[in-house]
């Protein structure tokens, strides 16, 4: 099979039930705005030395494979995975116990710090953005009720595990000084 199809080449692209559709379209952009995180959260499971992160990032780039194919899926066909409420649920329970981890927080803090918890930070930046982009598509076609929350939980989990890292690291937060100055 050849990476290439060159179908593409005029600007379009299929989605899942065969519509063709520009590759600027706004279910186009979100799938690949989640297309970015997954890879980035490669990027950030490159850098774990911990095989439970390891385990749990593959999970949820698994899971992100999954709400790709709900986005690409205009018309909801029974044979596309979803992500269910047991989903989010278990996300949850992942941010609990890395909030657990530290101390509480108490003010806003500057992204950064160990370079594990960075990629943390990057990762996400790219989820809110992926978030926002599916945020847009639901308002402008039907969206399963899950994506959302789902995209939105994890944004929560990628900066939660960014704490822990800079935690694990020894690397101490930095507080966001409205002022600026040092």
């Amino acid at each position: 099979m050849r990476l290439y199809t060159k179908g593409g080449d005029k600007g379009d692209t299929g989605l899942i039930g065969g519509a063709r559709v520009h590759k600027n379209d706004i279910r186009v952009s979100a799938y690949g705005e989640v297309d970015e995180l997954n890879a980035a959260i490669g990027w950030v499971s490159a850098a774990c030395t911990g095989a439970q992160w390891r385990g749990e990032m593959e999970r949820i780039q698994s899971q992100l494979l999954v709400v790709g194919a709900v986005l690409a899926d205009p018309d909801g066909h029974e044979s596309t995975p979803a992500i269910a409420p047991a989903d989010v649920a278990a996300l949850e329970t992942l941010i609990d116990e890395a909030s657990e981890a530290v101390e509480p927080l108490k003010q806003f803090i500057l992204p950064g710090g160990d370079e594990l918890a960075a990629r943390f930070h990057l990762a996400r930046t790219i989820c809110r953005r992926a978030e926002r982009s599916a945020v847009a598509l639901a308002q402008a076609a039907d969206l399963p009720d899950h994506v959302v929350p789902y995209l939105n939980r994890l944004a929560d989990l990628l900066f939660a595990w960014s704490r822990v890292a800079n935690h694990r690291a020894g690397v101490r937060e930095v507080p966001w000084n409205p002022s600026g100055s040092a």
